[in-house]
């Protein structure tokens, strides 16, 4: 029972500790931010397309859809002549294409479409039988990342 009274005793403290700190800072804070930082324009801080016209915070540069759109071409013209032809439009395209297709011949097949499934079939078919039973099939599931251990430890329990 002394927990209990303990804790709410200690539950009290802490939220009059906290709101002495913030009724603190807000006094105190108030007429240096005040003189020091002017109000940001509505429109300037608003998004485009933003219906909600919440403002960003000030301390957070938010790039614009034009300055995002410059950087995105920019990304594109690799000989930075000022114009994205089809070739560099498609490079990236082109690089996965070569990455899945495995013989070099311009041509996907299925085999090579679907050449992660296959090789994962195939080092999961241990005796090549060319099927899976249900020790091999339980080794194609994914592999979950680790629980993440809890910096704190369990508390005893009582019994």
């Amino acid at each position: 029972m002394w927990r209990y009274v303990m804790g709410g005793v200690a539950a009290i403290l802490l939220l009059a500790g906290g709101w002495m700190i913030v009724r603190g800072q807000a006094h105190a804070d108030a007429p240096l931010a005040a003189a020091t930082t002017p109000a940001p324009a509505p429109a300037a801080t608003a998004r485009a397309g933003d219906t909600t016209a919440e403002a960003a915070p000030p301390d957070l540069p938010a790039a614009s859809d034009a300055q995002r759109a410059r950087q995105r071409f920019a990304r594109y013209d690799r000989d930075r002549d000022g114009k994205v032809t089809r070739a560099e439009f498609l490079e990236p395209r082109r690089k996965a294409f070569a990455k899945l297709d495995r013989d070099g011949d311009g041509r996907l097949s299925f085999d090579e479409w679907a050449a992660r499934t296959v090789d994962r079939f195939g080092a999961a078919d241990r005796d090549h039988s060319g099927a899976l039973d249900a020790q091999e099939f339980a080794a194609t599931a994914p592999k979950r990342k680790p629980r993440r251990a809890t910096p704190c430890p369990e508390p005893a329990r009582e019994e």
